[in-house]
């Protein structure tokens, strides 16, 4: 999806508009993507490392493993003399998006997914007592009716 060194001015650039987690980068990327592809956690973690490695980030605050990240000066002026190599990759990314979107919003996919994973891993801890089946599928049920509703 990127060119070599590319995510890391996506990232940063991201981080400048508004300090963020992990995670909010990774769903911030898929949204301005349409959808068409989401970076792993994987290539993230290490991005934001070397990021503030090279000192243009930094951890603002932390709630336990979370990790906010903010923008440096550093890293502002990284930035400002990338300009060009920055808004070339955001528009390759807006083109994206346009050819991608119009499909199911990607936080829509997301969720189902989280649901589905949620799932796949209860179920594989073992057998579920009658109570445990009545509570999820009361819970399914609930959030079918609400969706359906809106």
């Amino acid at each position: 999806m990127f060119e070599q060194g590319d995510l890391r001015f996506v990232v940063l650039k991201l981080i400048s508009e508004k300090p963020s987690h992990g995670y909010e980068i990774i769903k911030a990327i898929e949204d301005r993507l349409g959808g068409a592809y989401a970076p792993s956690p994987g290539v993230i973690y290490p991005t934001l490392t070397l990021l503030e490695e090279m000192g243009a980030i930094r951890v603002q605050e932390t709630d336990g493993p979370r990790k906010l990240y903010a923008i440096t000066p550093d890293g502002e002026a990284l930035l400002r003399d990338k300009e060009p190599t920055v808004s070339a990759i955001f528009e390759r990314m807006a083109d994206i998006n346009t050819r991608h979107g119009g499909g199911p919003a990607p936080q829509v996919i997301r969720a189902m997914e989280n649901v589905k994973t949620a799932l796949r891993l209860r179920t594989s801890r073992g057998p579920l007592s009658a109570e445990e089946l009545a509570r999820i599928t009361a819970i399914l049920d609930e959030a079918a009716k609400a969706v359906d509703a809106s």
